[in-house]
């Protein structure tokens, strides 16, 4: 088998990409030796993370679909997709800096189109961006950096869906007490954190007058965020059966690039010139 550090496809890990993670990967307990490297697992996902192809498409030079897909669903079950995100997330506030317990977000929401493989059970319309789907309701630290993700029918409201997210993360973040939302936020959602969660909820609405797209102050960071997760194509819709699944897909494409971003892979980024100016 060929070494995963060979970077054969860009998905892969480096060796210091791989040395962020591993000892948060478990290892196979009791019975006969695992067959497949978890490297090779984590990997596999990755590759089906950023490229889009189904489970059953994998390339045969990674360990058996089924097995990676196995994985997939242990380690979310078990809580270690949500160690391994989380710890990444503190080291890179650590790394800028920052106290890795976050005392500001941000929410937003994205409507996404749900693939045939979405049953109708969990999938809604969204009137507003007409949109046949799921919903993606996430809040963010400062940095752009997930917090929590909540996938939904598209048909559920901002707010309704915002009084969920925020609980989910004040459990997760008992240090966060400001966070901005735009004006689908605005009313009942704004009591209910006051009230229940102790979290002051600012609306950043857009100014009087506005025709044009422009940059609203704090909205942006959520906006950025939303849109490092469609760079994933298996993100760009949603083509989960399980909602809980989908919300592992935007974590392990949050995994990825503060991967990246702890370990940056030699060789040039794509926004620099192919040679010297």
């Amino acid at each position: 088998m060929r070494s995963s550090s060979s970077g054969r496809y860009p998905s892969d890990l480096t060796d210091e990409q791989w040395a962020l993670i591993e000892s948060m990967v478990p290892v196979r307990p009791g019975g006969r030796p695992a067959i497949h490297p978890r490297r090779r697992i984590v990997e596999a996902i990755l590759y089906v993370n950023r490229t889009g192809c189904s489970w059953r498409q994998l390339p045969h030079d990674f360990p058996p679909w089924d097995t990676v897909y196995w994985y997939f669903k242990r380690w979310n079950a078990e809580g270690t997709t949500d160690r391994i995100h989380d710890a990444l997330r503190a080291a890179v506030r650590d790394a800028a800096g920052r106290d890795p317990m976050t005392s500001a977000g941000i929410v937003d929401a994205q409507s996404v189109k749900g693939a045939d493989t979405v049953p109708a059970a969990s999938r809604g319309f969204d009137a507003g961006k007409k949109v046949n789907g799921r919903k993606r309701h996430v809040v963010v630290d400062t940095l752009g950096l997930l917090v929590v993700v909540l996938v939904t029918a598209a048909s559920l409201q901002d707010r309704d869906g915002g009084r969920r997210v925020l609980a989910r993360a004040r459990m997760a973040m008992p240090s966060i007490v400001l966070v901005w939302a735009d004006g689908g936020y605005a009313g009942r959602c704004v009591a209910f954190a006051h009230q229940f969660l102790r979290i002051a909820l600012q609306i950043v609405r857009k100014p009087a007058g506005q025709r044009t797209f422009e940059v609203l102050p704090r909205r942006w960071v959520v906006e950025r965020t939303l849109s490092w997760l469609v760079r994933c194509r298996r993100l760009d819709r949603d083509c989960e059966r399980l909602p809980e699944h989908a919300e592992a897909m935007i974590k392990w494409a949050m995994i990825g690039l503060m991967t990246r971003r702890l370990a940056p892979a030699p060789g040039r980024r794509p926004w620099q010139p192919t040679r010297p100016a």
